[in-house]
């Protein structure tokens, strides 16, 4: 049994608002066997409010997770480098010891979390964790630990889950164990890829529907076949339980539905954005599972040209050619289904008007992070960016203000480091360097004025504190500072 299949408590905990962050129950290990649990909250005495009565049952009953006091300390205003060098051992995880009652899936190796309330691995932040970890030999090796628990996580349950938990088991999040493999195996030849093989194999296959039914392969017209997120259950996230419920009584459509689309944002790792929302709805109108993200296969197509390359350097051509025709499928239908002509920019696809969306968000970056556009493509987006997203602080996710974290004013490290990526590969370097220097600068100011590294950051209104979404702002915070030192390599202060 598992925590939040412990009903009444669990509804009982997370309808009743005993913690802010429905999160910190279903990350919390008990203290005895489910069966005493259970009996014990049955027979549990009455008296003084039930917030009360449940709050002194679980401190009786169960472990808390960890506060996150010692990552304010190890951020205390200083030398950022510095701050982050400490930081690096304060979000360090020792391999897993197992518990039973626990949700956390163990791991064998060291890791990095992101910081917070994030208090396991996250699939996609570990990559950009990983660029400043890069900059040092104790976090090269840590980036091989990382990398070999990823490939655990796929040999175990056949994907790599949003986290290391058991509540995250039923989706993933954006694939981007090929780029950590060339992370590890930068400078090697061909060779060092093969033992990766496998684990690249069944990701892709994980993606394509072929380890099981999972549903995140479209077919669209004219036989294109592209890729979409889709968590595999229609039920309540348990660590945002009382919010989806929430949400359902309010919302005038099937829960399973609605939940399953909450669901699916998550594992895009954007939750949430208006990307996934109706024109001018709220979060009620989610319709994730009805979006072709660009991103999404451009980070697919880089996991099939990654494993066309592991295929030839293990002898298998048969397997080679047919991931390269994968891999030109896939650039010919991200062209075809995602740019849009009227926008002159990249767009996610939507099902429902079998034409690019509407929404223009930092997704579109992907295909010239991956070198999928055409010099005319790029130079159009290049162009829309310094007119439509670039603000004081560097790139705003999207260019709609909806109140979600992943829209404006916000922007997020790993968009930011893309697009800076992207362009300089398209020869854009002057719009490259002026996004990172001002997202260097509000990253290094926001430091000096709070002793903190962020989550995300209003680039707007720099110094405003972030806002938007299902939780405060966290710090940490991983993916911050492995961007910020990756670009203050190339983009040193003046």
């Amino acid at each position: 049994m598992e925590i939040f299949e412990l009903d009444p408590l669990f509804r009982d905990v997370q309808l009743g608002a005993v913690f802010d962050d429905d999160k910190v129950f279903v990350d919390s290990v008990p203290l005895r066997p489910w069966r005493e649990i259970a009996d014990a909250y049955a027979a549990r005495a009455t008296g003084g409010s039930e917030v009360e009565r449940l709050r002194r049952f679980i401190g009786e009953n169960f472990r808390l997770p960890p506060e996150t006091a010692a990552i304010a300390a190890a951020a205390a205003p200083g030398d950022i480098r510095d701050a982050i060098r400490q930081l690096w051992t304060v979000l360090r995880r020792e391999g897993d010891v197992a518990e039973r009652g626990s949700t956390l899936l163990p791991l064998p190796e060291p890791y990095v979390v992101p910081g917070g309330r994030f208090r396991e691995i996250y699939y996609w932040d570990s990559y950009f964790t990983m660029l400043g970890l890069r900059e040092s030999a104790p976090g090269r090796a840590l980036i091989r630990h990382m990398v070999a628990n990823f490939v655990h996580l796929i040999a175990r349950h056949g994907h790599v889950p949003n986290g290391n938990r058991s509540y995250y088991l039923s989706r993933s999040q954006p694939p981007l164990l090929a780029m950590m493999v060339e992370l590890v195996t930068a400078g090697q030849p061909p060779s060092a890829l093969v033992p990766y093989r496998a684990a690249l194999a069944a990701e892709h296959d994980y993606w394509m529907d072929r380890a099981a039914p999972t549903r995140h392969v479209v077919e669209l017209p004219g036989g294109a076949v592209l890729n979409r997120y889709w968590d595999q259950l229609e039920l309540p996230r348990p660590e945002a339980f009382r919010r989806d419920e929430a949400l359902a009584a309010r919302a005038n459509r099937p829960r399973e539905e609605l939940f399953r689309d909450l669901r699916s944002a998550a594992e895009s790792g954007w939750d949430f954005s208006s990307r996934w929302l109706a024109e001018g709805g709220g979060l009620e109108t989610i319709r994730t599972t009805r979006i072709v993200p660009v991103d999404l296969n451009c980070f697919l197509w880089k996991l099939e040209t990654t494993l066309a390359r592991a295929h030839a350097a293990a002898g298998d051509w048969d397997g080679h050619r047919r991931l390269e025709a994968a891999a030109r499928a896939r650039h010919q239908a991200i062209v075809r289904h995602c740019w849009s002509a009227e926008a002159e920019f990249f767009c996610d696809h939507d099902l429902d008007t079998g034409r690019p969306g509407t929404c223009l968000s930092l997704a579109g970056v992907l295909p010239l992070f991956c070198g999928l556009a055409t010099l005319g493509q790029a130079e159009a987006v290049a162009r829309r960016l310094r007119t439509d997203f670039l603000r004081a602080g560097g790139l705003v996710t999207t260019l709609r203000r909806t109140g979600e974290q992943w829209d404006s004013p916000n922007g997020w490290a790993p968009l930011q480091w893309l697009a800076v990526r992207g362009l300089e590969q398209h020869g854009h370097t002057a719009l490259a360097a002026e996004i990172a220097r001002r997202w260097i600068d509000v990253n290094v100011a926001t430091f000096r004025r709070t002793g903190l590294l962020l989550e995300k950051y209003d680039v707007v209104e720099p110094e405003r504190p972030p806002s938007g979404g299902e939780y405060v702002s966290q710090h940490g915070f991983g993916w911050t500072n492995g961007v910020l030192l990756d670009l203050w390599r190339d983009y040193p202060p003046a």
